[in-house]
């Protein structure tokens, strides 16, 4: 596979192309205690502008699941684009593995940018980091927007069925599949639509580009999420925080949606749910999502232009575009 053409290598590289031409670079930012985070940051940082933090999540890098957003935001924000630990260009050499510690590393990267307050959102495991920030930093985050980001789980939500697979070891094979009939049981999951079938030369080239690196460190950021984890434990953030769901989300249920909006307060937290549709809501429902996103976000709707995309769902579209969890 090394030596043949990859499909989905040379996707990253137009991502590239693509986050570049938006007005964004490339910038890797040395934190000193062996880890090293990389971050889409703005060539130019303007401060009339407000800061606006986007967070992936499991499956891909950071191009792969905002790349349809970018240029959306950006007339309106200081946008940052930064790959979490062991995703990307971003790695440590320390053990931890919380989503506290996450959300410590893009921080002391904002720092380093010389970014004081921002707005963040989170698709799925990245909204875990967001709502982790909100926690942590509350002077600092202006506004959380989660998609998809099942916080309010427990650990024995799983244990009691809440969820398709059984353990944590499951979760893993999943998200991280490294085989064509993995990744096809990945894709059932998330989409509420999933194409009908994958080629395995494709499902392989993909395995092979985005699902090998970092794999065991990968698989602890999955148990480290579940194990032992409490929902009387989880500290209540006070900024406005706008959810975003898929009513079929087969990966994080909406019951933990409406779990999570009965915990914070009624006038901070808005719930919205989008119907047909799974846990890639970033993919199904893009124009949904950006159209309750800029509601949210913008204090100044016309300000930022809203444009149609027309994308074409072939089965080497839905390969291409797998930002899944």
């Amino acid at each position: 596979m090394a030596s043949c053409f990859s499909c989905v290598s040379s996707r990253n590289k137009y991502y590239q192309y693509s986050f570049s031409r938006a007005g964004l670079r490339s910038s890797t930012s040395d934190l000193g205690d062996g880890t090293v985070v990389h971050c889409w940051i703005p060539q130019s940082h303007i401060d009339t502008k407000p800061t606006l933090l986007l967070l992936h999540g499991i499956g891909a890098n950071a191009m792969w699941q905002w790349y349809r957003f970018i240029d959306r935001f950006i007339p309106r924000f200081n946008v940052y684009v930064p790959d979490l630990i062991f995703f990307g260009e971003s790695y440590t050499t320390r053990p931890d593995r919380s989503e506290s510690f996450q959300s410590s590393c893009v921080m002391k990267a904002m720092d380093g940018y010389g970014v004081r307050t921002m707005s963040v959102a989170g698709l799925s495991y990245g909204g875990f980091v967001a709502y982790s920030m909100a926690a942590q930093f509350k002077e600092r985050i202006d506004r959380v927007v989660l998609i998809c980001a099942g916080v309010a789980l427990e650990e024995k939500d799983v244990e009691e069925g809440m969820f398709k697979v059984k353990s944590p070891e499951e979760a893993s094979e999943v998200l991280f599949p490294q085989s064509p009939s993995m990744l096809r049981r990945l894709i059932q999951l998330s989409f509420y639509k999933p194409p009908i079938w994958i080629p395995s030369c494709f499902a392989m080239d993909y395995i092979h580009v985005m699902c090998r690196d970092y794999l065991q460190e990968r698989k602890e950021l999955v148990e480290t999420l579940h194990k032992g984890r409490r929902f009387s434990n989880l500290p209540k953030i006070t900024q406005p925080t706008l959810m975003i769901w898929g009513e079929e989300d087969q990966v994080f249920p909406v019951e933990l949606a409406r779990r999570l909006k009965r915990y914070l307060r009624e006038d901070r937290a808005q719930l919205v749910l989008l119907k047909k549709t799974g846990h890639a809501v970033n993919e199904e429902k893009p124009k949904e999502m950006y159209k309750h996103m800029k509601s949210f976000l913008c204090t100044d709707a016309n300000l930022i232009k809203s444009t149609s995309v027309v994308r074409t769902h072939n089965q080497l579209n839905f390969l291409f575009s797998l930002n899944l969890v």
